[in-house]
């Protein structure tokens, strides 16, 4: 068992990959010292998936929302099933993930329209969000501008972070974190790397969002929760830090975030 204690703030594990050797997965996560995980929700349908088995691993939570690539699922009825789903469990620490994905949709106003709900439920309800964002900064800068000159943006995490310095520092002046996936050890992620050498030590996460995007040295098998110590350790040396001081800042940030410590677990 490890002394270095680790936060996975971005993972799922319902997937069917994940069927055959799950309790082995569990195992492995617990002996490298993950101590908790944030389980985040695609859409609607997972939810009483990622009911039970928060139920039957302690050291888990999750989100509820909906994707951006499953926008077109968004209907009158979303919010208010997402809004009882999140009162009722106190596992429920996030709304997400949400965001917008122009890589791999141009639909942008169905993202819109599915996004914009579910950041007004997030800062109605007190929750962070988990904001999904490819190829979309400017629009989502734009959004939560907006939002902000209202008083109404939510604070939240930029996952799975895949963009530039400079739109870093825009996410960071409206308050969000910045969370590195296994994409930061890749090694020509230059602009990523950069993004992880200057981020505040008080403003950044870690993730694995499993079973995508395997850090290396897994790259190219099933990803884990386990395997967020490869992203830590990369942390370290982009940071010139120690792995245990990048462990401490990410799940500091984590707990402040998602108030993990807050939700009583019996």
């Amino acid at each position: 068992m490890s002394d270095i204690e680790l936060i996975d703030s971005h993972c799922h594990l319902i997937f069917e990959n994940f069927e055959k050797d799950l309790e082995e997965v569990v195992t492995r996560w617990r002996s490298i010292g993950v101590k908790k995980l944030l389980h985040a929700c695609c859409e609607l349908s997972e939810i009483p998936k990622l009911e039970k088995i928060c139920r039957k691993f302690d050291e888990l939570y999750y989100s509820v929302g909906l994707h951006p690539l499953e926008a077109k699922k968004w209907e009158c009825n979303s919010k208010s099933i997402l809004k009882n789903a999140a009162q009722k469990d106190s596992r429920v620490v996030a709304i997400g993930e949400l965001g917008l994905d122009f890589f791999k949709s141009d639909n942008t106003k169905t993202q819109i329209d599915a996004l914009v709900p579910q950041m007004n439920l997030a800062f109605e309800l007190d929750l962070p969000v988990i904001i999904h964002c490819r190829e979309a900064a400017n629009e989502m800068i734009k959004i939560c501008n907006e939002l902000s000159k209202q008083g109404k943006c939510p604070k939240g995490v930029l996952h799975c972070w895949t963009g530039t310095p400079d739109e870093m520092k825009q996410f960071l002046d409206l308050g969000f974190y910045i969370s590195f996936s296994g994409i930061v050890t890749f090694p020509k992620a230059y602009e990523i790397h950069e993004c992880a050498r200057i981020v505040p030590s008080d403003r950044y996460l870690i993730e694995t969002d499993a079973p995508f995007l395997a850090p290396v040295p897994h790259r190219g098998k099933r990803n884990e929760p386990a395997f967020v110590e490869s992203v830590a350790k990369s942390l370290a040396n982009l940071r010139s830090s120690k792995l245990r001081n990048i462990a401490e800042e990410s799940s500091r940030n984590a707990e402040d975030l998602f108030k993990f410590d807050l939700i009583n677990l019996h």
